[in-house]
């Protein structure tokens, strides 16, 4: 039987470390954490790998949203060498009360970053790479140029290696996303995360169109970037609000959807509104391919960047097969 894990890496005491990360949610009343039910219970890490790859990582001083945002999927990924980069710090300006990310005041960005990832990615030997990043509204740019100084990092290093990015939304950031697209990454992904009615509540610095209008963007700049987005369930969603989305995002030629259950972090996040089942999750997959996603993946445990490598072969197969097709 699997063992149930809630994983996060920092030594403190919950109470005190949601003071620490989240200290604009430490006055919220708690929001007590419900039992998850066995269809999303995980193994704890013990390979050896995982620990190899958990020490590259701190001997290269750098971050993860895997241990960030506390994965589900760290001890599966990890074991298999995939580990998902943060780039521009660990501190993020936001402060949505789904996210588990550390908000605050962020420290000046380290220009040699991009060059230890580039080396990391090397020597992990990944066909595949997904690089994301914290909200950094505190610069001019959101943070454009640094991701297109890694992704340049990670062709010097390592130029068999495919990359994804996992961007913030570049609110009000003029000119910003072209910066991005014009590094050419492989697949440019950016999360609705939840239906428009929720995110003056789960998002509330973000805008919905805006999302929805960044990722029609790219597809006008370079149509033969992929284009992906994820939407977590379970936060008080109805299922035709979440298929107006797939609409959405197929108006803006997305090729790939990622939907996952929402796990709360701590008591001072969003509490789960219920545990969407199996089945309804194959509903979704099912209704998501029929309206046209060249790539769908939708489990309780999907994450943005879980399986990345494997689906990136899928999705390029996908659009070979759709062109044949034609």
């Amino acid at each position: 039987m699997a063992t149930r894990i809630d994983i996060d890496h920092r030594a403190v005491p919950a109470a005190e470390g949601t003071i620490l990360r989240h200290p604009e949610k430490a006055n919220r009343p708690d929001n007590p954490i419900q039992r998850k039910p066995a269809w999303i219970r995980v193994k704890a890490p013990n390979s050896p790998i995982y620990h190899e790859t958990r020490n590259l990582m701190r001997d290269n001083k750098l971050t993860t949203v895997c241990e960030e945002a506390a994965c589900p999927n760290i001890g599966e990924c990890w074991s298999q060498r995939h580990a998902t980069m943060m780039i521009m710090g660990e501190t993020c300006t936001r402060a949505c009360s789904f996210c588990n990310v550390a908000t605050g005041l962020p420290k000046a960005l380290d220009a040699d970053e991009p060059r230890r990832v580039g080396d990391a990615v090397a020597k992990l030997g990944l066909r595949h790479v997904v690089v994301t990043s914290v909200d950094r509204d505190d610069l001019a740019d959101g943070g454009a140029e640094h991701f297109a100084a890694t992704i340049r990092a990670i062709r010097a290093a390592a130029p068999g290696t495919t990359i994804e990015i996992l961007t913030p939304d570049f609110l009000r950031k003029n000119g910003a996303l072209e910066v991005v697209v014009a590094a050419r990454p492989d697949v440019f992904n950016h999360n609705l995360e939840t239906v428009p009615k929720l995110y003056p509540t789960i998002r509330p610095g973000a805008r919905y169109y805006h999302s929805l209008r960044l990722l029609d963007r790219v597809k006008q700049l370079d149509p033969t970037i992929f284009t992906k987005s994820g939407v977590m369930v379970g936060l008080g969603e109805q299922r035709i609000e979440v298929l107006q989305v797939m609409d959405d995002l197929r108006s803006a030629e997305v090729d790939f959807l990622t939907i996952g259950q929402y796990l709360q972090p701590t008591v001072k996040h969003a509490a789960v509104d219920r545990f969407v089942t199996p089945d309804e999750f194959a509903d979704y997959a099912r209704m998501a391919r029929s309206k046209g996603f060249l790539l769908v993946s939708a489990t309780p445990l999907t994450r943005s960047s879980y399986h990345a490598d494997r689906d990136f072969a899928a999705l390029r197969d996908a659009r070979a097969a759709s062109l044949a097709a034609a």
